[in-house]
């Protein structure tokens, strides 16, 4: 886990940084990045990061202190920012709760580091409080697409508007507070690819260490809080954040090792195949290759033996493998075939998640063959008639909305539990879908177009 926002430099951590740095490394935070927010904090912040493997550092000047930034202040943060441990610039943005520096001040600072973070192409740290308005439109008018709010307490509009422009969204220890009825909300609002984790050390100790000295080693705290909200497991939101923290921060590059079967919460997916008989248009792989965390992106397809091997011999021991990944599972039925009967021999649940194309991929009735070997599927519908599918989801076969429609109806008779899947995408009539699964005697679920595991 990665603690992206911290302040070692302050008072609190005097004398005691290498046992802070221990003892979240015993906690499992691998890296942090300490934030810088004055001139002093800067260079002390680089002195850190110099003396400890992996600690990082960022420079900037806190909208507290913009009344300060001079020519000779900005000229500093130029030279600070090309170290090779400088990961961002920032903290930067606006606060008009405290309100410090004259509004007009902060605005004139934060531009300037703006310009600086792109003139560097390093990312910006922003803190906006009491200043929404006013932060995006700034963000906006200079077009920043790489970046931070940290410590978010904003509302869910905002939170989507942040992901519209491409920056990421950190929670802090107060997720972790009582009376923050919205707080639910906005955690299950942000997407994947977008969420970060922090601490805001020395500040915001999440519970159970409320009103304490906060550090890095608690960030887990806050990360166990936003699993719980979102119905994932620690370990789920410790590698997304981490992912998406080495990539925004270019800490280390991330292994692309191919990954052919993966974990989320106690469900492990088998990445078949990248290739697919659809190119939807709403489809995420189309703007990147991760899910919650593990990248899908194939070198080759797997074998039957090499997904066996990823499995292991406990099978029973997951909820449910699952047939899925970035492409068509049943473009690989023997595959599916082989692996599902090694499952089931096993003890094993078994679910193929397909866009209901099989039988015209292989110009056959394929579902008596996966009689006694699929517990469940779930099939993507995706729209309400012929012209919608083919608008948004640019089949490559022919007739492919009608076929979709007969083979819901085939799985019925050869597999206990079929679902079909519609996404709200634009010009989905979803009330038509839900009616059609109904008729079709079938269940029926929603999946939001950002969300995917």
């Amino acid at each position: 886990m990665i603690d992206t926002h911290c302040h070692l430099e302050m008072p609190p951590f005097e004398g005691v940084v290498g046992e802070i740095v221990r003892k979240a490394a015993e906690a499992g935070v691998t890296h942090l990045i300490t934030i810088g927010s004055d001139v002093g904090s800067n260079e002390r912040n680089k002195a850190i990061a110099e003396s400890y493997k992996d600690v990082f550092f960022t420079v900037g000047i806190h909208p507290h202190e913009a009344k300060y930034l001079s020519t000779a202040v900005y000229e500093n943060l130029q030279v600070l920012c090309k170290h090779k441990k400088c990961v961002a610039i920032g903290e930067t943005g606006l606060d008009y709760y405290h309100n410090h520096s004259p509004k007009d001040v902060q605005k004139r600072a934060f531009i300037k580091q703006i310009e600086l973070a792109k003139e560097t192409s390093l990312p910006l740290i922003i803190h906006s409080r009491d200043a929404s308005e006013d932060t995006l439109r700034i963000l906006t008018d200079h077009k920043v697409t790489q970046g931070v709010f940290h410590c978010f307490t904003a509302n869910v509009e905002t939170a989507k508007e942040v992901m519209l422009m491409g920056l990421h969204v950190s929670f802090s220890g107060t997720v972790t507070f009582k009376n923050n009825p919205e707080v639910e909300k906005v955690v299950n609002t942000v997407s994947d690819n977008h969420l970060l984790v922090e601490t805001d050390a020395p500040y915001l100790a999440p519970v159970p260490h409320r009103g304490k000295r906060n550090e890095p080693a608690y960030v887990v705290h806050t990360a166990k809080k936003i699993a719980q909200l979102r119905g994932i497991l620690l370990e789920d939101v410790d590698r997304i954040t981490t992912l998406n923290a080495q990539t925004l921060f270019r800490l280390n590059t991330p292994s692309d090792e191919d990954k052919i079967a993966y974990q989320i919460r106690n469900t492990l997916y088998l990445n078949m195949t990248n290739s697919c008989t659809n190119r939807c248009t709403f489809c995420l792989r189309n703007v990147n290759t991760t899910v919650k965390g593990h990248n899908l992106s194939l070198k080759a397809d797997p074998s039957s033996q090499d997904l066996i091997e990823t499995i292991g011999d406990s099978p029973a021991k997951y909820d449910e493998v699952v047939f899925c990944g970035y492409g068509e599972p049943l473009l690989k039925l023997e595959n599916v075939i082989t692996v599902a009967k090694y499952i089931k021999a096993h003890g094993g649940s078994v679910r193929i998640n397909t866009n209901g194309l099989g039988n015209i991929i292989h110009n056959r009735n394929i579902l008596p063959e996966l009689t006694g070997l699929a517990d469940k599927i779930s099939i993507s519908l995706n729209a309400q008639d012929t012209e919608t599918y083919n608008r948004l989801c640019v089949p490559t076969v022919e007739n492919a909305y009608a076929g979709v429609i007969e083979f819901i109806k085939e799985a019925k008779k050869h597999i206990p539990d079929v679902t079909v899947t519609v996404v709200d995408a634009s010009g989905v009539d979803i009330a038509r879908c839900k009616e059609i699964a109904h008729e079709l005697g079938v269940n029926f679920r929603l999946r939001h177009l950002d969300v995917l595991g």
